[in-house]
Protein backbone atom coordinates (compact mmCIF):
# COMPACT_ATOMS: atom_id res chain seq x y z
CA UNK A 1 0.00 0.00 0.00
CA UNK A 2 1.37 3.15 -1.04
CA UNK A 3 0.25 6.56 1.50
CA UNK A 4 1.13 10.43 1.10
CA UNK A 5 -0.04 12.72 3.50
CA UNK A 6 -0.06 16.55 3.14
CA UNK A 7 -2.15 19.44 4.49
CA UNK A 8 -4.10 19.57 1.52
CA UNK A 9 -5.05 16.00 2.04
CA UNK A 10 -4.50 12.10 2.02
CA UNK A 11 -4.04 9.50 -0.89
CA UNK A 12 -3.82 6.34 -0.12
CA UNK A 13 -3.69 3.97 -2.79
CA UNK A 14 -4.28 0.12 -1.89
CA UNK A 15 -3.70 -1.80 -5.84
CA UNK A 16 -7.27 -1.54 -6.74
CA UNK A 17 -8.38 2.29 -5.91
CA UNK A 18 -6.91 5.58 -4.92
CA UNK A 19 -8.70 6.85 -1.85
CA UNK A 20 -8.88 10.65 -1.34
CA UNK A 21 -9.39 12.11 1.77
CA UNK A 22 -9.80 16.01 2.29
CA UNK A 23 -7.12 17.68 4.53
CA UNK A 24 -8.74 19.90 7.19
CA UNK A 25 -6.30 22.67 6.55
CA UNK A 26 -8.46 25.62 6.51
CA UNK A 27 -7.01 26.66 3.00
CA UNK A 28 -8.69 23.40 1.65
CA UNK A 29 -11.20 24.71 -0.80
CA UNK A 30 -15.20 24.44 -0.19
CA UNK A 31 -15.82 22.21 -2.93
CA UNK A 32 -13.24 19.68 -2.05
CA UNK A 33 -14.51 19.69 2.22
CA UNK A 34 -18.05 19.53 0.43
CA UNK A 35 -17.71 16.56 -1.93
CA UNK A 36 -15.67 14.71 1.24
CA UNK A 37 -13.90 11.68 0.50
CA UNK A 38 -13.66 9.86 -2.99
CA UNK A 39 -12.74 6.60 -4.00
CA UNK A 40 -11.07 6.44 -7.86
CA UNK A 41 -11.29 2.52 -8.72
CA UNK A 42 -7.88 2.00 -10.93
CA UNK A 43 -10.18 1.25 -14.12
CA UNK A 44 -11.04 4.64 -13.96
CA UNK A 45 -7.79 6.01 -14.38
CA UNK A 46 -5.83 7.36 -17.26
CA UNK A 47 -2.61 8.16 -16.03
CA UNK A 48 -0.63 10.02 -12.74
CA UNK A 49 2.16 12.37 -12.24
CA UNK A 50 4.31 13.73 -10.43
CA UNK A 51 5.29 17.73 -11.31
CA UNK A 52 8.12 19.12 -9.04
CA UNK A 53 8.34 22.39 -8.34
CA UNK A 54 10.73 25.25 -6.39
CA UNK A 55 8.92 25.38 -3.22
CA UNK A 56 6.38 22.55 -3.80
CA UNK A 57 5.13 19.90 -5.94
CA UNK A 58 2.01 18.68 -7.54
CA UNK A 59 0.72 15.26 -7.80
CA UNK A 60 -2.18 14.80 -10.13
CA UNK A 61 -4.50 12.00 -11.06
CA UNK A 62 -5.45 11.83 -14.96
CA UNK A 63 -9.70 10.11 -15.44
CA UNK A 64 -10.43 8.42 -17.64
CA UNK A 65 -12.71 10.62 -20.37
CA UNK A 66 -16.32 9.83 -18.98
CA UNK A 67 -15.21 8.03 -16.34
CA UNK A 68 -16.00 11.13 -13.61
CA UNK A 69 -19.41 13.22 -14.13
CA UNK A 70 -17.48 16.07 -12.20
CA UNK A 71 -14.39 16.03 -14.23
CA UNK A 72 -17.02 15.96 -17.36
CA UNK A 73 -18.79 18.75 -15.98
CA UNK A 74 -16.04 20.89 -14.73
CA UNK A 75 -13.78 20.53 -17.93
CA UNK A 76 -10.68 21.44 -16.77
CA UNK A 77 -12.20 24.69 -15.31
CA UNK A 78 -11.53 24.03 -11.92
CA UNK A 79 -8.94 25.70 -10.06
CA UNK A 80 -5.86 23.93 -8.54
CA UNK A 81 -6.83 24.65 -5.14
CA UNK A 82 -10.91 22.96 -5.53
CA UNK A 83 -9.39 20.24 -8.56
CA UNK A 84 -9.97 17.23 -5.87
CA UNK A 85 -6.94 15.03 -7.98
CA UNK A 86 -4.83 17.44 -7.37
CA UNK A 87 -2.79 17.50 -4.50
CA UNK A 88 -0.04 20.05 -3.57
CA UNK A 89 3.24 18.23 -2.07
CA UNK A 90 5.96 19.59 -0.09
CA UNK A 91 9.56 19.17 -1.36
CA UNK A 92 10.71 17.17 1.50
CA UNK A 93 7.67 14.65 0.56
CA UNK A 94 8.52 14.18 -3.19
CA UNK A 95 10.39 10.64 -2.76
CA UNK A 96 7.08 9.31 -1.54
CA UNK A 97 4.79 11.20 -4.30
CA UNK A 98 6.91 9.73 -6.64
CA UNK A 99 6.42 6.30 -4.88
CA UNK A 100 3.20 6.76 -5.25
CA UNK A 101 3.42 7.47 -8.53
CA UNK A 102 5.29 4.19 -9.53
CA UNK A 103 2.99 2.35 -7.29
CA UNK A 104 -0.15 3.25 -9.41
CA UNK A 105 1.78 3.10 -12.51
CA UNK A 106 2.55 -0.57 -12.02
CA UNK A 107 -0.38 -1.37 -11.53
CA UNK A 108 -1.85 0.22 -14.47
CA UNK A 109 0.36 -1.70 -16.57
CA UNK A 110 0.27 -5.14 -14.59
CA UNK A 111 -3.80 -4.95 -15.03
CA UNK A 112 -3.81 -3.82 -18.61
CA UNK A 113 -6.20 -1.33 -17.79
CA UNK A 114 -7.77 0.62 -20.51
CA UNK A 115 -7.18 4.17 -20.44
CA UNK A 116 -9.30 4.96 -22.96
CA UNK A 117 -12.83 6.64 -22.98
CA UNK A 118 -15.32 5.39 -20.71
CA UNK A 119 -19.13 4.31 -22.22
CA UNK A 120 -20.29 4.82 -18.59
CA UNK A 121 -19.40 6.51 -14.96
CA UNK A 122 -17.05 4.85 -12.80
CA UNK A 123 -17.76 7.53 -10.13
CA UNK A 124 -20.63 7.80 -8.37
CA UNK A 125 -20.77 11.66 -8.15
CA UNK A 126 -21.87 13.76 -5.08
CA UNK A 127 -23.98 12.55 -2.81
CA UNK A 128 -27.44 13.27 -2.30
CA UNK A 129 -29.38 15.20 -1.45
CA UNK A 130 -27.23 17.96 -2.49
CA UNK A 131 -28.20 21.99 -1.82
CA UNK A 132 -25.37 24.60 -2.76
CA UNK A 133 -26.43 28.42 -2.58
CA UNK A 134 -23.98 31.10 -4.96
CA UNK A 135 -24.80 33.75 -6.91
CA UNK A 136 -28.36 34.55 -7.56
CA UNK A 137 -29.84 31.18 -6.83
CA UNK A 138 -29.86 28.06 -4.34
CA UNK A 139 -30.03 24.86 -5.96
CA UNK A 140 -31.17 21.65 -4.44
CA UNK A 141 -31.30 18.26 -6.18
CA UNK A 142 -32.68 14.95 -4.67
CA UNK A 143 -32.27 12.67 -7.69
CA UNK A 144 -35.53 13.55 -8.95
CA UNK A 145 -36.78 16.78 -8.77
CA UNK A 146 -34.50 19.92 -9.51
CA UNK A 147 -35.97 23.43 -7.27
CA UNK A 148 -33.57 26.63 -8.00
CA UNK A 149 -34.50 29.15 -5.55
CA UNK A 150 -33.82 33.37 -5.50
CA UNK A 151 -32.38 35.40 -3.84
CA UNK A 152 -32.26 39.47 -3.21
CA UNK A 153 -29.78 39.57 -6.37
CA UNK A 154 -31.74 37.67 -8.90
CA UNK A 155 -33.21 39.90 -11.72
CA UNK A 156 -36.62 40.82 -11.13
CA UNK A 157 -37.89 39.35 -14.70
CA UNK A 158 -36.45 35.95 -13.24
CA UNK A 159 -37.31 36.35 -9.76
CA UNK A 160 -41.07 37.11 -10.39
CA UNK A 161 -41.62 33.42 -11.65
CA UNK A 162 -40.69 32.41 -8.18
CA UNK A 163 -39.15 29.06 -7.43
CA UNK A 164 -38.20 26.35 -10.69
CA UNK A 165 -38.95 23.10 -10.32
CA UNK A 166 -37.78 20.60 -13.31
CA UNK A 167 -38.33 16.87 -13.30
CA UNK A 168 -34.84 14.94 -14.28
CA UNK A 169 -36.66 13.59 -17.55
CA UNK A 170 -36.81 16.53 -18.72
CA UNK A 171 -33.35 18.17 -18.78
CA UNK A 172 -31.24 16.99 -21.79
CA UNK A 173 -28.10 18.95 -20.55
CA UNK A 174 -26.37 20.63 -17.62
CA UNK A 175 -23.84 23.08 -17.96
CA UNK A 176 -21.37 25.02 -15.42
CA UNK A 177 -18.85 28.02 -16.25
CA UNK A 178 -16.91 30.21 -13.53
CA UNK A 179 -16.39 33.56 -13.83
CA UNK A 180 -13.85 34.80 -16.39
CA UNK A 181 -12.41 38.46 -15.80
CA UNK A 182 -15.59 40.26 -16.51
CA UNK A 183 -17.55 37.52 -17.81
CA UNK A 184 -20.30 35.75 -14.74
CA UNK A 185 -20.68 32.47 -14.88
CA UNK A 186 -23.40 30.32 -14.63
CA UNK A 187 -25.49 26.50 -13.95
CA UNK A 188 -27.53 26.12 -16.62
CA UNK A 189 -30.26 23.08 -17.24
CA UNK A 190 -30.59 22.86 -20.59
CA UNK A 191 -34.81 21.85 -21.44
CA UNK A 192 -35.58 22.21 -25.11
CA UNK A 193 -34.10 23.28 -27.57
CA UNK A 194 -35.58 26.76 -28.34
CA UNK A 195 -33.68 29.92 -28.21
CA UNK A 196 -31.19 30.28 -24.56
CA UNK A 197 -31.36 34.01 -22.75
CA UNK A 198 -28.14 35.21 -20.53
CA UNK A 199 -28.14 33.71 -17.35
CA UNK A 200 -29.41 36.90 -15.16
CA UNK A 201 -32.71 36.17 -17.15
CA UNK A 202 -32.69 32.52 -17.71
CA UNK A 203 -34.96 30.57 -14.89
CA UNK A 204 -33.42 27.58 -15.34
CA UNK A 205 -29.79 28.94 -14.82
CA UNK A 206 -28.31 30.56 -11.65
CA UNK A 207 -25.81 33.54 -12.34
CA UNK A 208 -22.57 33.05 -10.56
CA UNK A 209 -20.50 36.41 -9.98
CA UNK A 210 -16.99 35.00 -8.81
CA UNK A 211 -17.32 34.71 -5.50
CA UNK A 212 -15.62 31.54 -2.90
CA UNK A 213 -18.65 29.46 -3.30
CA UNK A 214 -19.24 29.32 -7.08
CA UNK A 215 -17.31 25.90 -7.52
CA UNK A 216 -19.99 24.13 -5.10
CA UNK A 217 -22.65 24.83 -7.93
CA UNK A 218 -20.02 22.09 -9.54
CA UNK A 219 -21.29 19.86 -8.04
CA UNK A 220 -24.91 20.36 -8.31
CA UNK A 221 -24.03 19.86 -12.20
CA UNK A 222 -22.30 16.78 -11.54
CA UNK A 223 -24.92 15.40 -9.13
CA UNK A 224 -27.53 15.88 -12.02
CA UNK A 225 -24.92 14.94 -15.05
CA UNK A 226 -24.16 11.50 -13.36
CA UNK A 227 -27.76 10.48 -13.46
CA UNK A 228 -28.54 11.21 -17.40
CA UNK A 229 -27.43 9.19 -20.14
CA UNK A 230 -23.86 9.09 -20.99
CA UNK A 231 -22.95 10.59 -23.85
CA UNK A 232 -19.97 8.89 -24.88
CA UNK A 233 -22.60 5.52 -24.52
CA UNK A 234 -24.99 7.12 -27.18
CA UNK A 235 -21.80 7.92 -29.45
CA UNK A 236 -20.53 4.14 -29.69
CA UNK A 237 -22.75 2.55 -31.53
CA UNK A 238 -22.48 5.64 -34.28
CA UNK A 239 -19.03 5.64 -34.78
CA UNK A 240 -18.98 1.77 -34.86
CA UNK A 241 -21.16 1.86 -37.39
CA UNK A 242 -19.03 4.86 -39.82
CA UNK A 243 -15.73 2.47 -39.68
CA UNK A 244 -15.92 0.36 -42.72
CA UNK A 245 -14.36 -3.25 -42.92
CA UNK A 246 -12.35 -3.63 -45.85
CA UNK A 247 -13.36 -6.32 -48.29
CA UNK A 248 -10.01 -8.27 -48.58
CA UNK A 249 -9.63 -8.14 -45.05
CA UNK A 250 -7.48 -10.97 -43.40
CA UNK A 251 -7.03 -11.52 -40.41
CA UNK A 252 -3.47 -10.84 -38.88
CA UNK A 253 -1.39 -13.29 -36.59
CA UNK A 254 -2.48 -12.82 -32.65
CA UNK A 255 0.69 -11.19 -32.09
CA UNK A 256 0.41 -8.99 -34.72
CA UNK A 257 -2.89 -7.49 -33.80
CA UNK A 258 -2.68 -6.92 -30.13
CA UNK A 259 -1.76 -3.66 -29.25
CA UNK A 260 -3.13 -4.29 -25.66
CA UNK A 261 -0.74 -7.29 -24.56
CA UNK A 262 -3.51 -10.77 -23.08
CA UNK A 263 -3.78 -10.64 -19.05
CA UNK A 264 -1.22 -13.08 -17.69
CA UNK A 265 -1.65 -14.28 -14.00
CA UNK A 266 1.12 -13.71 -12.07
CA UNK A 267 1.52 -15.33 -8.90
CA UNK A 268 4.05 -14.70 -6.49
CA UNK A 269 6.53 -17.44 -7.38
CA UNK A 270 5.74 -18.63 -10.92
CA UNK A 271 7.75 -21.78 -12.61
CA UNK A 272 6.72 -23.74 -15.59
CA UNK A 273 3.65 -22.37 -17.65
CA UNK A 274 3.48 -19.43 -15.08
CA UNK A 275 7.52 -18.85 -15.81
CA UNK A 276 6.54 -18.70 -19.71
CA UNK A 277 3.69 -16.73 -19.31
CA UNK A 278 6.08 -14.41 -17.44
CA UNK A 279 8.31 -14.69 -20.42
CA UNK A 280 6.14 -13.71 -22.98
CA UNK A 281 5.11 -10.95 -20.82
CA UNK A 282 8.59 -8.91 -20.40
CA UNK A 283 8.28 -9.92 -24.46
CA UNK A 284 5.50 -7.76 -24.97
CA UNK A 285 6.21 -4.81 -22.73
CA UNK A 286 9.05 -4.54 -25.01
CA UNK A 287 6.81 -4.65 -28.04
CA UNK A 288 5.04 -1.59 -26.50
CA UNK A 289 8.21 -0.01 -25.52
CA UNK A 290 9.41 -0.61 -29.25
CA UNK A 291 6.17 0.83 -30.93
CA UNK A 292 6.33 4.24 -28.50
CA UNK A 293 3.44 3.43 -26.49
CA UNK A 294 5.48 2.68 -23.46
CA UNK A 295 7.80 5.36 -22.93
CA UNK A 296 11.51 3.73 -21.50
CA UNK A 297 10.52 4.77 -17.73
CA UNK A 298 7.19 3.05 -17.59
CA UNK A 299 9.05 0.61 -19.77
CA UNK A 300 11.77 -0.11 -17.46
CA UNK A 301 9.17 0.36 -13.99
CA UNK A 302 6.64 -2.23 -15.42
CA UNK A 303 10.11 -4.42 -16.45
CA UNK A 304 11.17 -4.62 -13.16
CA UNK A 305 7.79 -5.30 -11.77
CA UNK A 306 7.53 -8.61 -13.62
CA UNK A 307 11.18 -9.50 -12.82
CA UNK A 308 10.53 -9.46 -9.02
CA UNK A 309 7.94 -12.00 -9.79
CA UNK A 310 9.88 -14.42 -11.76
Amino acid sequence: MAEIIQKDGTWTFDGDAVRIVPGSDKRVSLLRKSLGEVVVPLRALAGITFEPGRKSGRLRLRLRDGADPLTRVAGGKLDDGSDPYRLTVENDRAGVAEYFVDEVRNSLLLEEVDTGPSERYLLPGPALPITMGAGDGTATFDGEEIRLEWNWKTEESKSSRGTTTLSLGDVEGVEWRPSAGMENGFLRFRVGRGNTPAPKYDPHAVELYGFRKDPLMALVAAAVVARLPHPNAEAAPALLAKRPEPADAVPAPAAATAPVPVPVPVPAQASGDDHDALLRRLRELGELHQAGILTAEEFTTAKQAVLKRL
